[in-house]
Parts: structure tokens; sequence; C-alpha cells
């Protein structure tokens, strides 16, 4: 069994071309990965409301795309290309996923996972921000 992080985009992005671990530019966004990183997983993504699913290496353009502005349609076709190119690189009964996302991107992909943990659910994005510090902070101590 393998552990796969999963890590929503954010909105705010650098405005040039990059990497993807680079281009998002919110604290949420960099918390997150430097967490991610922390748990020493086998792999990372990043959920790309325009690109899918995207390595955190893999340069990408900025964008202005969410899936709070798509349609339920828009939705499931994001979510089955995202399972189709995480099938290339998972095993989706097998593997592990912890999901570093928003509601609105963890909720299309859940049914396709048979073992997933979601360690920030239900909290505000202050609150996240406390959690992934409080996190990193303890296992740097």
């Amino acid at each position: 069994m393998r552990k796969v992080v999963l890590i929503s985009c954010v909105r705010k992005k650098l405005r040039t071309r990059a990497r993807a671990k680079d281009l998002y530019a919110s604290p949420l966004f960099q918390l997150c990965y430097e967490y991610a990183k922390m748990l020493r997983p086998d792999a990372i993504f990043i959920l790309s409301a325009k690109y899918g699913l995207v390595r955190p290496e893999q340069y990408i353009a900025p964008y202005d795309v969410t899936l709070n502005s798509m349609s339920p349609h828009e939705i499931r076709e994001w979510a089955s290309r995202v399972v189709c190119r995480l099938r290339q690189w998972c095993d989706l009964a097998q593997d592990h996923f912890i999901l570093l996302a928003g509601r609105k991107y963890r909720k299309p992909l859940i049914p396709h996972l048979d073992s997933y943990e979601v360690p920030m659910e239900g909290l505000s994005i202050g609150k996240q921000l406390q959690y992934l510090g409080r996190q990193l902070y303890e296992r740097a101590v």
C-alpha cells in the first residue's frame, strides 16, 4: 500500500508559468505542500481545476478556473479525467490517499478511493492554517 497526498489548487497564483508546487502562492497551499512532504508519501499530486491531476514538478501556466464556478456536469467530467490520470499512477483499491482539498475537489473523487482520510475536514481556512502550522512545528521540535 502506497501513501498518496492530493492537494487542491488555490486562487492565488504567480503571474508566469512555473512548477505547479511554486505556481500556487497562497499560505494555505504552501503549508499543505510542506505538510504533505512531511508525511513522506510515495507521491504528491495537485488537483487543478484547469489541468486536472498535476505533478508538483510539472510546469503549468497561471489560470483563473475553479470548480466553484462549474456545473455539476463539468465537475463530473473533471473528476472522471482526474480519476483516469490517478489510475495511471496509483492503485485506487490498494493505495491510501490523504486529501488536503476542499469539499468541492474531494467529494467527486472519494467514491473512487477505497482508503482515504481528510485530516482537516470541517475546518475553516483559519483553522486549517493553525492545524498545518501546529503539525509542522511539532514535527520540527
